[in-house]
């Protein structure tokens, strides 16, 4: 009886216990095949940079990031990529919140890499 009690036990621990790995955890969709600026960095740019960065800023943000062009130089001159990767948090934008989601990041990493399309 004793044998049996823990063979049951055994195999309600075996019947808890998944195959899920840490790989399941992270996002793996395929970043679009061509990154612009209108499809998918203004989204990312209007819900999470423009309550401080809009025309004109304010908070103390030193620039507008409400035009392609504005991102653009953002891109080009003022660091906005290692911004927005940054660990630390007296860097990072935006600013006193959390960090954006890395799908969000590396898709405006890859809109700097495919020449920073418009649209």
């Amino acid at each position: 009886m004793k044998n049996i009690l823990v063979l049951i036990i055994i195999g309600m621990i075996g019947q808890a216990c998944t195959n899920a790995s840490e790989d399941d955890l992270i996002d793996a969709t395929p970043l679009p095949t061509s990154i612009t600026y209108e499809a998918h960095v203004k989204p990312i740019i209007d819900n999470n940079c423009i309550s401080c960065h809009n025309d004109p800023p304010v908070n103390g943000a030193p620039m507008a990031l409400t035009a392609y062009e504005d991102v653009k130089n953002a891109i080009e001159t003022r660091g906005l990529i290692e911004r927005i990767s940054s660990e630390d948090q007296s860097f990072l934008m935006p600013f006193g919140g959390p960090r954006l989601p890395q799908n969000l990041i590396d898709l405006v990493v890859q809109w700097e890499m495919d020449g920073l399309l418009n649209n």
